[in-house]
C-alpha cells in the first residue's frame, strides 16, 4: 500500500507537495520521494523513512517548479531498499518520471518482457520499475518530438492491455505534462481535484485520497474512473479519455475497513459513514448472536476501529469507554516490516487505563484481525489491567487469503485465520468469545452510499481473486517475496538512494 499525489499549479509546487504527502503517511511509512520539473530538467529527493525526515530545508529549496509528483510506501515485498523509494526514473523517451500504488500480478511476464522485447534494464525488484519502462517502451512508439494527448493515451492502452492486477499511477513527462491513471478494475483509489489560483487559472492536483486535495484547497472533482487516464499539459491543459477495452469498478474494501483516513471520500464514499454502518451492521449482529452475554462496557482498539465500537455502543445500549492510551509517535504495527517489530511496538504503542478494565466484561473492538499476534497482546493488556472476562469483535471478516492488490497481507501460512475455525482463532488469541462482520453486511455498509458499487475487490476473505493468472504457483511466488524471513534477508539496505541523476543532492 502506498500513496500518490501529483500538482499541476502556476507556482512552486514543493511545499504543497510535501504536504500532502504529510496527510497520506498513514498510507506508508517506509519511504518517501518527491520530483519537480524546472526548466526541462527533473529535480528529485527520496529515500527511506518518515515524510519530516527526509525531506530537509535544503531539500526543499532545490525542488523548484510548478508541477510535480510524489509518493509515500511500504513495501509489499521482499525489500526496503531506497533504491526502490519512488518515484522512478528512466531518461528515454523524453524522461519520464512515476509513481505507482498498487501490485501487478504477472510481473515475471512483464519483466521478461521489457528485458528481452523492450531491451530495458531493471535495476531492483519493484514492479513500479517495470511499469515505468513498460510505459516509457510505449510511449516510445510516437514520431512526434513532444507527445500528444492521443500519443499519450494510446501508450496507456497498450499498458493496460498487458498489465493485470491493481495500479494507481501519476506520472511526469519532460515536455509535455502531468498523466495519471488507473487500472480497469480500478482497484487502488485515485481522484482529482481543482482550483483557481489568484489569477482565476485553474490549477489542477490527483491523489489516493481526497484528504490531501481537501487539505491543499483544491475541490474534488471525482474519482478517476477505471481505466481512465488524465493528462494535464504543464501550461494546464486538461484531457482525458478511458484507456481500456472493458472496465467494470472494483475496489478494494479493505481500504474502508483500515487504509484510508475517515475524511477521506473514494468512489463516492465517505469512509468515515461507511465504518459508522460497519458498526451498525456489526452491533446488529453481536444483538442476534451474543444476546445472552453480559457485556458492561465497549472499548475501541485505537484508532480506526472508535467510530465503529462507538456506533456498537449505542446499538447495544452499552458504556462506551476509552480503554487504551495511544502513542502517537509509534508507527502502524500491521505495516511494519517484521514480525519481531510489530510484537515490539504493540506494547509500546498500546498502555491500558486500569479503571476502565477492572472488574469488567469487555468487549473490544478491532478494525480486523490479520496475523492475530497483536490481537492476542491486546487481550492479555486489558486482562492484566484487571477485566473479568475479554470479548473480541472484528469489524471485518475472517482474513484467510494473502492480498494480491497491492496490500502487504502476509501468506497464508502468516493469517490466522487461515485453515481454522473460529473457536480454534479464539482460542489462539485468548478471547473469551470472538464474533465477526459477515462479508455481506461489510459490503452493504460501503454499497449504501453509492448503489453503482457492486462489486469490490475482496480476495482476503473470499479467495476470488480478480485476475486468472493468480493461481498456486503466483501465490508460491508471492509468498517467497513476503514473507518475514525474505524481509528479514533485506533488513541490511541503505536508506537513502538519491542516484543524482538530477541535481547533486545529498
Amino acid at each position: 500500500m502506498c500513496g500518490v499525489a501529483g500538482i499541476v499549479a502556476t507556482s512552486p509546487v514543493n511545499q504543497q507537495l510535501y504536504d500532502a504527502l504529510t496527510v497520506l503517511q498513514h498510507r506508508g511509512q517506509d519511504a518517501a520521494g518527491i520530483v519537480t520539473i524546472s526548466n526541462g530538467k527533473f529535480r528529485q529527493r527520496k529515500a527511506n523513512g518518515l515524510v519530516k525526515d527526509v525531506f530537509e530545508v535544503r531539500h526543499m529549496h532545490r525542488l523548484k517548479g510548478n508541477i510535480g509528483i510524489a509518493h509515500v510506501r511500504y513495501p509489499t515485498a521482499g525489500s526496503s531498499s531506497a533504491a526502490e523509494a519512488q518515484p522512478f526514473y528512466v531518461n528515454s523517451p523524453f524522461g519520464i518520471a512515476l509513481a505507482h500504488n498498487g501490485n501487478l500480478t504477472n510481473v515475471r511476464e512483464l519483466t521478461e518482457y521489457v528485458e528481452k522485447h523492450c531491451r530495458r534494464h531493471l535495476n531492483t525488484s519493484s514492479d513500479s520499475e517495470v511499469l515505468i519502462n513498460l510505459f516509457a517502451h510505449e510511449l516510445g512508439r510516437t514520431p512526434d518530438l513532444t507527445p500528444t494527448p492521443e500519443d499519450i493515451f494510446e501508450a496507456v492502452r497498450a499498458v493496460n492491455s498487458k498489465a493485470h492486477g491493481a495500479y494507481a499511477v501519476v506520472a511526469l513527462v519532460i515536455g509535455a505534462g502531468l498523466v495519471a491513471f488507473r487500472d480497469p478494475n480500478g482497484v487502488r483509489p485515485l481522484v482529482f481535484g481543482s482550483r483557481k489560483d489568484e489569477n482565476g487559472r485553474t490549477e489542477y492536483m490527483v491523489a489516493s485520497e481526497s484528504v490531501a486535495l481537501d487539505t491543499l484547497g483544491f475541490s474534488l472533482i471525482r474519482d478517476v474512473a477505471p481505466g481512465e487516464a488524465i493528462y494535464i499539459t504543464e501550461d494546464g491543459e486538461f484531457h482525458s479519455a478511458v484507456c481500456a477495452e472493458t472496465t467494470a469498478l472494483k475496489p478494494c474494501i479493505f481500504e474502508y475497513v483500515y487504509f484510508a483516513r475517515p475524511d477521506s471520500v473514494m468512489n463516492g464514499v465517505s469512509v468515515y459513514a461507511a465504518r459508522v454502518r460497519m458498526g451498525r451492521y456489526l452491533g446488529e449482529k453481536i444483538k442476534r448472536e451474543w444476546k445472552d452475554l453480559d457485556i458492561d462496557v465497549v472499548i475501541p482498539v485505537p484508532e480506526t476501529s472508535c467510530d465503529i465500537a462507538l456506533e456498537i455502543s449505542k446499538y447495544l445500549g452499552i458504556q462506551y469507554r476509552q480503554g487504551f492510551v495511544k502513542n502517537r509517535y509509534i508507527g502502524r504495527t500491521f505495516i511494519m516490516p517484521g514480525q519481531k517489530q510489530r510484537k515490539k511496538s504493540v506494547r509500546s504503542k498500546l498502555n491500558a487505563i486500569r479503571s476502565e478494565f477492572k472488574g469488567k466484561n469487555v468487549l473490544l473492538v478491532d478494525d480486523s484481525i490479520v496475523r492475530g499476534t497483536t490481537s492476542g497482546q491486546i487481550i492479555d493488556l486489558a486482562r492484566e489491567a484487571g477485566a473479568n472476562k475479554v470479548y473480541f469483535a472484528s469489524a471485518a471478516p475472517e482474513v484467510r487469503y494473502p492480498n494480491v492488490c497491492g496490500i502487504d497481507m502476509p501468506t497464508s501460512r502468516e493469517l490466522i485465520a487461515y485453515g481454522k475455525t473460529n473457536e480454534e482463532i479464539r482460542r489462539l488469541i485468548g478471547a473469551d468469545g470472538l464474533i465477526y462482520q459477515d462479508l455481506e453486511d461489510l459490503k452493504k455498509s460501503v454499497r449504501e452510499e453509492n448503489p453503482k458499487l457492486v462489486e469490490f475487490e475482496d480476495s482476503v476473505f473470499s479467495g476470488k481473486f480478480i485476475n486468472d493468472d493468480v493461481n498456486d504457483e503466483y501465490l508460491a511466488y508471492l509468498d517467497k517475496l513476503r514473507n518475514d524471513d525474505a524481509k528479514a534477508d533485506h533488513a541490511w539496505v541503505d536508506e537513502v538512494a538519491d542516484l543524482e541523476l538530477f541535481n547533486g543532492d545529498n
